[in-house]
């Protein structure tokens, strides 16, 4: 049987910790999260400090509408014993829409496609459908997604391309 509602709880890969994201988390992220260029699809500019942890407090604290869980993680490179990155879940019913960041020092090493693979397969396993949300530009999303076993559905949401993993 599904469970209603998805709590995020630590996944672990071969090189990562998938840990549950809290407020503490947050003034080591800021850093991580840091460079500008990481917002180059999505837009916005790098919160500071208090406004990360202020949303952290939000995600703490859950969605606010019955029957949608928010599940989110910091990506701790195991063998550098440091944060370099989020993933995260949105699940409502039986579907979670999956995202990742990985920071502009961290990139090029594997990190989101392992960490991205581990979430959608932790989603699978509690019967969830799974679907990401990607730029047309952004090949290096699309290569994470595709890495995680996503495929495209050639539908257009708000300017990015849907990917599913297959059932």
């Amino acid at each position: 049987m599904r469970e209603e509602n998805v709590l995020a709880e630590v996944i672990v890969t071969g090189r990562l910790e998938l840990v549950p994201l809290g407020v503490g988390h947050a003034e080591e992220m800021v850093g991580v999260l840091g460079d500008p260029a990481l917002h180059g699809f999505v837009g916005g500019v790098p919160e500071g400090l208090e406004e990360l942890r202020a949303r952290y407090a939000r995600w703490e604290a859950g969605a606010p509408e019955a029957g949608t869980s928010w599940c989110n993680w910091v990506v701790r490179a195991r063998g550098e014993g440091r944060l370099v990155g989020t993933v995260q879940a949105t699940v409502i019913g039986e579907e979670a829409e999956v995202a990742w960041v990985v920071g502009s020092a961290w990139q090029g090493r594997g990190y989101a496609s392992e960490a991205a693979r581990a979430l959608v397969g932790w989603l699978r396993d509690r019967g969830r459908t799974v679907v990401a949300h990607v730029h047309p530009d952004h090949h290096a999303s699309a290569a994470v997604a595709r890495a995680a076993g996503l495929v495209p559905t050639g539908e257009v949401h708000d300017g990015e391309a849907r990917w599913r993993l297959p059932e």
